[in-house]
């Protein structure tokens, strides 16, 4: 899922900026009034568009937005990622190796690649261990009904993938999920997901092991996962 902490959202249509200037100018407004309405456009804020799945993915087909733009939907609106770190990038490789060596056919490894959480939100995990299917998922995304395990590797955006991500997953029915925390140097381990959050959460550091719920036999030394 990527260094995710957003700083901008994509500049595509729709999106909300706050209002500008003052009433000078703008129509309907009297000019013996300016004062008052100067004030009320100094607190008015545009309303935000947000976008379902399908807009989005017809931005992506339009050329709106290009394959290579690092952003995801997250409730309606487009997140601009962070580049991703070469700390990242080791962690999420030490990873995805530990997945292929251990799962044998059990679950599909998907790196990086969306997962649709409802209308509104398609993030893309750093990884996510997918029930099997012979298709590979072509006909459309994994929905939080396939996700065995998903994974966010955290540097910079912990704080975000905790009290946005985090929520976010849990709501939509995501069974588990493990956020890397490189600056921690821990893994924070979430399950039983419910409406108001992860019931069960735990943090483990160097020297301990952790396994997804769904495949208790894949075994992750903390450590090593760290680098």
């Amino acid at each position: 899922m990527a260094a995710k902490a957003p700083r901008t959202a994509a500049k595509v249509p729709g999106m909300a900026t706050k209002a500008q200037g003052t009433a000078k100018g703008v129509p309907g407004v009297a000019g013996n009034a300016h004062g008052t309405a100067r004030g009320a456009l100094r607190m008015a804020e545009v309303q935000r568009r947000l976008f379902t799945v399908a807009e989005y993915h017809q931005m992506l087909a339009s050329g709106i937005l290009g394959e290579d733009d690092r952003v995801e939907l997250i409730e309606g609106e487009i997140i601009e990622m962070n580049p991703i770190g070469s700390r990242h990038a080791a962690c999420v490789r030490r990873l995805a190796r530990t997945f292929f060596e251990q799962v044998a056919g059990r679950a599909i490894v998907s790196v990086q690649d969306p997962v649709r959480l409802g209308d509104r939100s398609e993030p893309q995990p750093d990884l996510a261990l997918l029930k099997p299917r012979p298709d590979f998922y072509a006909g459309a995304h994994p929905g939080p009904e396939d996700v065995l395990l998903l994974v966010e590797v955290a540097d910079a955006s912990a704080d975000y993938d905790r009290e946005v991500k985090l929520p976010l997953f849990a709501r939509a029915g995501v069974s588990e999920v493990w956020l890397v925390d490189l600056e921690g140097r821990t893994i924070e381990v979430y399950r039983h997901p419910t409406a108001a959050g992860y019931r069960d959460a735990s943090r483990l550091a160097a020297g301990e092991e952790v396994s997804p719920q769904a495949l208790p036999d894949i075994r992750a030394r903390v450590d090593q996962v760290l680098g």
